[in-house]
């Protein structure tokens, strides 16, 4: 089916980019998905790319880059002149635009912003002064205030004067500020539709409304939300001005931005999202800003074994065992490593709780430890006929999952505390503690029971 869109849509956005057809590219984008969207426009070239969103409507491309991940949006701005990429710019919801701009080098982002008009330039370089993942990172900027002293009246008629800028905010109230820009109060559309006309407006609305300060962090907005049940909230500075709007959608979606954020990093991915329609020296290089470091932790491992080559000659047995005593001691760890990562997520631990989630995992520790260094005592015994074997394995096995487990509940909250990213971290250094301690607890034992197995 040579014309169904989504079979192929790269080739549909191809052979329409061909024949310059915008409508045909504008109807096209309209019945695919964002995941569609995605996926065509990283099967076409930059030169495909720059000629598409340049041959739509500026609005019609915010959308685009509205849809596809922010990473691609970034790639794709990058290849276009700084005056096209404005355009498109222009179009898009606040925090989106300052979203980009920030992920842009420094010089791209300010010959965009020199090229779009003062005000949303100047709204940009604000929003962009807060941190990514604070509630000023996070709110939109589009949103409709009015003075406490104004009437009924003059509200609606600004409302009809301004309906066609009023139309693309995603307004669910109307807020309501001092002469200072000091939030006072909200007010429900419907307040406004039925009040006398000759009223004023502080006489309908809602005094000292619920708001999020601009610094709060994701884990804040995350605990307002749960707490209250609004779509969105006002946003204020520290002096208690108005500077925006955070809707529980926006805040959900970095959330969840953050998680995969930090599952990349995890698995080695260092410096954001990659794609694999990037730069190939780009994607080579965030994965191996990891692996590079990950080699050191090796060594440090590693070293502990050249410190008991005598003790491992004799005992080559343990060759076999040094491997299970890590990796089971690992798992277990980072059994514990999970839970203390959902239960910060849910807001069920906080990170100055680590004497007590330590505690809580001394229990488990011990009983696992031993539940599995009994067993694996006990092939090692049976293996090869010799209960001191069965002790050392056992044994090491023990104490390293105590270790693991205590280290792995205690871990993210620590980092955390240091405002550390937790998923960055704590994966990486309880392996490298995991293997050294099982190392060092099965060769050390095994050193004080030469006699015994050799």
């Amino acid at each position: 089916m040579p014309n169904d869109p989504i079979a192929k849509p790269w080739e549909r956005i191809t052979s329409l980019l061909e024949s310059e057809d915008a409508d045909g590219l504008r109807s096209l984008l309209d019945e695919l998905g964002p995941a569609d969207t995605a996926l065509a426009i990283s099967r076409i070239g930059h030169d495909a790319q720059s000629k598409l969103l340049t041959l739509i409507d500026p609005t019609d491309a915010a959308d685009v880059i509205t849809e596809i991940p922010e990473a691609q949006a970034v790639d794709l701005l990058h290849h276009l002149d700084a005056n096209n990429a404005a355009l498109i710019v222009d179009e898009l919801d606040s925090e989106v635009r300052a979203d980009v701009l920030s992920d842009l080098s420094k010089g791209e982002a300010e010959a965009i912003l020199e090229q779009m008009p003062a005000p949303l330039a100047e709204d940009a370089r604000h929003l962009m002064t807060y941190a990514a993942d604070s509630a000023g990172g996070v709110m939109i900027t589009e949103y409709v205030a009015f003075r406490q002293d104004q009437l009924i009246r003059d509200a609606l008629d600004d409302l009809q004067q301004n309906q066609e800028k009023y139309s693309d905010f995603d307004v669910q109230y109307l807020y309501v500020t001092d002469d200072d820009g000091v939030l006072v109060g909200v007010m429900p559309i419907r307040s406004l539709l039925f009040a006398p006309r000759g009223r004023a407006v502080r006489d309908v609305m809602i005094a000292s409304p619920i708001a999020v300060p601009s610094d709060a962090t994701l884990d804040d907005m995350r605990d307002f939300f749960k707490e209250h049940g609004y779509v969105g909230a006002p946003v204020v500075d520290a002096e208690g001005r108005m500077v925006g709007v955070l809707r529980r959608a926006a805040v959900q979606k970095a959330i969840a931005d953050q998680g995969q954020r930090g599952f990349l990093r995890f698995s080695g991915i260092v410096g954001g999202e990659e794609f694999r329609s990037m730069p190939l020296w780009s994607r080579s290089g965030r994965r191996l800003s990891w692996l590079s470091i990950n080699i050191v932790l090796n060594i440090i491992a590693a070293s502990v074994i050249a410190m008991y080559t005598d003790t491992l000659e004799a005992v080559i047995a343990l060759a076999i065992f040094l491997p299970m005593i890590s990796d089971m001691s690992g798992c277990s760890g980072n059994q514990a490593v999970a839970v203390s990562m959902r239960e910060l997520s849910l807001g069920l631990v906080r990170a100055n709780e680590v004497a007590r989630v330590f505690m809580k995992e001394i229990g488990v520790g011990v009983i696992n430890g031993l539940v599995l260094g009994l067993l694996l005592g006990g092939v090692a015994w049976v293996w090869k006929g010799n209960p001191w074997l069965g002790i050392v394995v056992g044994g090491a096995l023990a104490a390293n999952t105590i270790v693991a487990v205590t280290l792995g509940g205690a871990l993210p909250l620590l980092l955390k505390k240091l405002k550390l990213d937790p998923a960055l971290v704590s994966g990486p250094m309880l392996t490298t503690v995991t293997d050294m301690c099982g190392f060092f607890f099965a060769l050390s034992f095994a050193t004080a029971a030469m006699s015994q197995l050799a």
